[in-house]
C-alpha cells in the first residue's frame, strides 16, 4: 500500500513522464496493429508484413529506451532514509520502478487497442468511426492472441528493461567530483569512442558498398546492406557519444580556464555517461531524418509503413529526444549537491546559469554539424 501511495502521489511533472510513456506505447502498440492487419488482409503469404513487423522494431526499441530514462528519474524508485524499515529496500523499489513502466505501457497499449477498433469501425458511436477502415483491413478478422501478443511487447519489454537497469548493485561509483591536491576531476572516463568511430566508418562504408537506390529493387523493402549499415552508424554513434562529449569537456577548459569555463568542463567530463549515449542516438536517428528526408524525393524508396511512416519516424525521433531531456534533468538532479556546496563556497547564480549556457552551446556546437556530415556521407552512395 505504501508503494502504490508513493507511485500516485508523485509530482505533476513525473506524472506527465509516465503519461509520455504511455503515449509512446500506444503509437507503437498502433503500428504494430496495422501490421498485423496488413498480414491478414493478404490472401496469399508475402515476406512484406515481416519486413514492417522489423521496421516496428526501430520505434519499440526508441520506447523502450524512453520507458527506462523515465524510470530512472522517477523519485519513487530512488532510496531514501527509513524506506528499508519499511520493507521498501533497493530490491523493493526496483519491483515498483518495474511495475510503474508496466503499467504505463500498458494504458497506453489499451488505448492503441481502442483507437484501432474505432478507425476500423468495430466500435461505434464515436466520431470518425471507420474513418481508416480501408487501411486497416476493415472486416477482416484478427487473431485474438495475436493482438494480445503485439500489445504485450511494449510492457514486456519496458518493465523487464527497467527492472534491468535500476537492479541493485554491489559499490556503484556515480560519476562525481572529487578534489584531490586542489584540483578537482571527474572518475568517469569513457573509453568507447575509437570503438565508436570504428563503428560509424564502418556503418558508413557498409552503405556505400551497398550501391545507389537506382542499382537496386528497394520497392517495399530496403537493401540488407542498407539497414545493416544504419544500424552499425546507430550503434557506433551511441558507444562514441560519451567520448565526444568527455572531450568536449576536456576542451572547454583547457588554455587558462575562469571559472565558467572550468564548471562547464568538469560538468561535461562528469556527465558524459549520462547524456553522451542519449546524445549520440539523437544524433544518429537526426542524421537518419536528413538522409530519408533527402531521398525521399526518389519514388522508390522505402516507406515501411505506407501512409503510417510518418507516425513511425516521429515516434523514433520524439522518444529519442525525450530521452535526452530526461537524462538531461537526471544529470541536473544529480549535480544539485554540487551547486549547493558551490554558493556556499560564494558561487554566483549568474556564473552557475552562464556555465549551463557554455555547456548546451558548445554540444550544439558538435553535434549539430557530426548530424549534419554523418547525414550527408550517408545520402551521398546512395543517390541515383
Amino acid at each position: 500500500m505504501l508503494s502504490l501511495r508513493l507511485a500516485g502521489g508523485a509530482h505533476a511533472l513525473v506524472q506527465l513522464r509516465r503519461l509520455l510513456v504511455a503515449a509512446a506505447s500506444g503509437g507503437v502498440g498502433f503500428l504494430l496493429l496495422c501490421t498485423l492487419a496488413d498480414a491478414a488482409a493478404r490472401s496469399e503469404p508475402s515476406p512484406e508484413p515481416v519486413a514492417r513487423l522489423l521496421w516496428c522494431l526501430l520505434p519499440l526499441a526508441a520506447t523502450v529506451q524512453f520507458a527506462v530514462a523515465v524510470a530512472r528519474t522517477d523519485p519513487t524508485t530512488r532510496p531514501r532514509p527509513g524506506l528499508s524499515a519499511v520493507g521498501l529496500g533497493p530490491a523493493r523499489l526496483t519491483v515498483l520502478a518495474a511495475v510503474s513502466t508496466a503499467v504505463s505501457c500498458t494504458l497506453g497499449s489499451a488505448l492503441a487497442l481502442l483507437v484501432f477498433l474505432h478507425l476500423r469501425g468495430d466500435l461505434t458511436g464515436l466520431p470518425f468511426d471507420g474513418a481508416a477502415g480501408p487501411l486497416l483491413a476493415a472486416g477482416q478478422p484478427l487473431p485474438l492472441g495475436a493482438v494480445l501478443t503485439l500489445l504485450a511487447l511494449v510492457p514486456f519489454a519496458a518493465s523487464t528493461a527497467a527492472a534491468l537497469a535500476l537492479r541493485p548493485r554491489g559499490t556503484r561509483r556515480e560519476e562525481s567530483f572529487e578534489f584531490e591536491g586542489g584540483e578537482p576531476r571527474s572518475e568517469a572516463t569513457p573509453a568507447g569512442l575509437p570503438w565508436g568511430v570504428a563503428l560509424t566508418a564502418a556503418g558508413l562504408a557498409l552503405r556505400s558498398y551497398t550501391g545507389p537506390v537506382a542499382t537496386v529493387d528497394v520497392g517495399t523493402h530496403a537493401p540488407a546492406g542498407v539497414m545493416a549499415g544504419w544500424a552499425l552508424t546507430v550503434l557506433g554513434l551511441a558507444v562514441a557519444g560519451p567520448g565526444i562529449v568527455y572531450v568536449c569537456g576536456i576542451a572547454v577548459q583547457s588554455l587558462r580556464p575562469g571559472a565558467v569555463r572550468l564548471l562547464a568542463g568538469r560538468a561535461l567530463m562528469a556527465d558524459a555517461v549520462r547524456i553522451g549515449r542519449p546524445l549520440g542516438l539523437l544524433c544518429a536517428v537526426s542524421s537518419a531524418v536528413v538522409a530519408v528526408t533527402v531521398l525521399a524525393q526518389d519514388a522508390n524508396w522505402p516507406r515501411p509503413f505506407g501512409e503510417l511512416t510518418g507516425l513511425g519516424a516521429t515516434l523514433v525521433l520524439a522518444c529519442t529526444a525525450a530521452t535526452l531531456l530526461t537524462s538531461a534533468l537526471e544529470a541536473r538532479h544529480a549535480r544539485a549537491i554540487i551547486r549547493s556546496g558551490l554558493r556556499g563556497l560564494g558561487a554566483r547564480s549568474s556564473t552557475l546559469r552562464a556555465s549551463a549556457v557554455l555547456r548546451t552551446v558548445v554540444l550544439l556546437a558538435v553535434f549539430a554539424p557530426l548530424t549534419w556530415v554523418v547525414a550527408q556521407l550517408a545520402t551521398m552512395p546512395l543517390r541515383p
